[in-house]
């Protein structure tokens, strides 16, 4: 039994190890991410593009949270989980107040720069979808982690399909309501990460050191 015990023991710890490695790399993708993205988003003064990497500058916050609480009890996890979720629905907030902005004040965005800027966002978050698909059924806190970087590679794939939209219409509106699109997902995404951890936080069964 105690051999079986040093095992598990040992596996666990390096999962742990295997997880934290890829936490900060998909972390660090994900500053450079926020950093390109927003630059250009307020260059080319596009509602899409800036929503897109306000998503990426949450996931950085995500990752570094994962990180904190990472071996830590399954409390513990499921506790940064609703905070995740919440970073979610923040977001969505912003995203959403900068659309009813720029319906008021008016915007034109530039095609050209959001189509490279959404595409070079999409190869890096691409990269952190898959690094870490193989931690998504490790626990909520993992899980939350990888529908983050699932909503990062829609929300490239459809800024770019926006930016291609806008230059064959000319229609700058479409910015906005993808910018809008992508702030519903953001509340989808945190409702579903809420409401999955909010259980698993709340339960009695779960005990610190769990």
């Amino acid at each position: 039994m105690a051999c079986c015990d040093c095992e598990s023991t040992g596996k666990a710890l390096a999962q742990s190890v295997a997880q934290r490695r890829i936490l900060w790399i998909v972390l660090a993708i994900n500053v450079a991410i926020f950093l390109g993205e927003f630059g250009a988003g307020f260059w080319a003064d596009s509602t899409a593009l800036q929503g897109d990497s306000l998503d990426s500058l949450g996931d950085a916050l995500v990752y570094g949270l994962s990180l904190v609480v990472l071996g830590r009890s399954l409390r513990a996890r499921a506790g940064a989980a609703m905070v995740k979720g919440g970073i979610q629905l923040a977001f969505a907030t912003v995203v959403l107040v900068e659309v009813v902005h720029k319906l008021i004040a008016g915007a034109e965005p530039l095609p050209t720069v959001m189509a490279i800027a959404a595409g070079i966002a999409l190869m890096a978050n691409a990269t952190c979808l898959l690094l870490l698909t193989r931690f998504r059924s490790d626990d909520i806190n993992m899980r939350s982690v990888w529908l983050c970087s699932r909503n990062d590679v829609i929300g490239n794939a459809g800024v770019l399909l926006t930016t291609a939209l806008i230059a064959w219409t000319g229609w700058a509106w479409l910015d906005l309501v993808f910018g809008a699109l992508l702030a519903l997902l953001f509340v989808r995404t945190g409702i579903d990460v809420l409401t999955s951890a909010w259980p698993q936080f709340r339960s009695r069964l779960i005990t610190p050191g769990s």
